[in-house]
């Protein structure tokens, strides 16, 4: 993952061609800033972000971040956004869900191999 990020930083790029952003978020226990690529899921300007963990049966750090503290930066290319996560649900969640599997075929065997519902959250401007 660190390979990724310092990658990213310098070329804007996410590793071997994938679509990735850059997410950071504030450690809940350290207060350390936290850095995580993501495949970039995005539609009409709003980004959104799938705590998949790659179908783990526990919610990824950066979720529990998330649920700390709801500000973070998003990087996509050389553009940061400083934005605000809200986890979304029921229509919202479907519409999404539907963008992220089409944006990362990948997202729905990781719905099959855990028995956690992944939480999907869309990243909106700060006020």
């Amino acid at each position: 993952m660190r390979e990724e990020v310092e990658h990213y930083r310098r070329t804007g790029e996410g590793l071997r061609g994938r679509r990735v952003v850059l997410l950071e978020t504030t450690g809940c226990r350290t207060g350390l800033t936290r850095t995580t690529p993501l495949m970039r899921v995005h539609a009409r300007g709003t980004f959104a972000v799938v705590a998949s963990w790659r179908g783990a049966d526990r919610h990824p750090a950066w979720y529990l971040n998330l649920l700390a503290d709801p500000r973070v930066v998003l990087q996509d290319g050389f553009a940061r956004h400083e934005l605000l996560a809200r986890e979304v649900q029921g229509p919202e969640r479907a519409a999404w869900w539907s963008r992220a599997c089409v944006a990362f075929p990948a997202y729905s065997g990781y719905a099959s191999a855990t028995t956690r519902p992944i939480p999907v959250l869309v990243l909106v401007p700060r006020d």
